[in-house]
């Protein structure tokens, strides 16, 4: 891609911070714990794990998520592939991405093909126990444009104080129309408006105790 597709960034060790969001792209803490508290517990997940799961994601960031989920899914002994799609308008550089996951070891090795795919231009990346889409563009308008629904979301945008598009009633609302019935969502934030916008859209919501230095988080489910 040309480089103005790719995020600018600065580095806070190997954590990225997207300068133009002035926001890291996981907790400076513990990105990985951040990962199971927020987005596996919140989704209920390993425990709701059946073949043909699909898991959706506003962000796709570093990949964080989407490689530790499927290491979730391999140690969860699940047959068939775990399919992610993950919608992300400025997907990071296989080599800023291998920056990032260098801390966390094993989440790098599991990485190392789906990179090797990125560094060959795909946005894709398919194997015997992961289906894995990176749809590039503005969330608001791929996700409405997309044919799939998925049995988990992670809300993972930036803050949405500094990244509001991400975090828009409207774009919200298809979040719920893509949600399986029974579908679950789970996010860092609990800003009130994000928990007003899911209620709005048909979800069930609830605030739970957030990571580390978040007091709250929000996890949802769809009736």
């Amino acid at each position: 891609m040309p480089d103005d597709q790719y995020p600018e960034l600065d580095w806070r060790g190997d954590v990225p911070v997207a300068r133009r969001f002035d926001d890291p792209y996981f907790s400076l803490e513990d990105g990985l714990a951040e990962t199971g508290h927020v987005f596996f517990a919140g989704n209920r997940l390993p425990e709701r794990f059946r073949p043909g799961f699909h898991i959706a994601e506003l962000g796709f960031g570093t990949g964080l998520n989407a490689i530790a989920a499927l290491l979730l899914w391999r140690k969860a002994g699940m047959a068939g592939p775990l399919r992610f799609t993950s919608f992300e308008l400025f997907p990071m550089r296989a080599d800023q991405i291998a920056r990032a996951l260098s801390a966390y070891p094993e989440i790098a090795r599991a990485a190392a093909p789906v990179l090797a795919a990125f560094e060959a231009g795909a946005l894709a990346y398919e194997a015997e126990d992961l289906i894995l889409t990176v749809v590039q563009g503005d969330a608001r308008d791929t996700v409405a444009a997309w044919q799939g629904r998925a049995d988990a979301w992670f809300l993972d945008g930036f803050s949405p104080a500094k990244n509001p598009e991400l975090w828009e009633p409207a774009l919200l609302a298809e979040v719920a129309r893509h949600t399986a019935k029974g579908g679950t969502a789970a996010t860092y934030s609990a800003a009130g408006r994000v928990r007003a916008a899911l209620g709005e859209a048909g979800f069930v919501v609830e605030r739970r105790p957030g990571f580390a230095r978040k007091r709250h988080m929000t996890v949802a489910r769809l009736p």
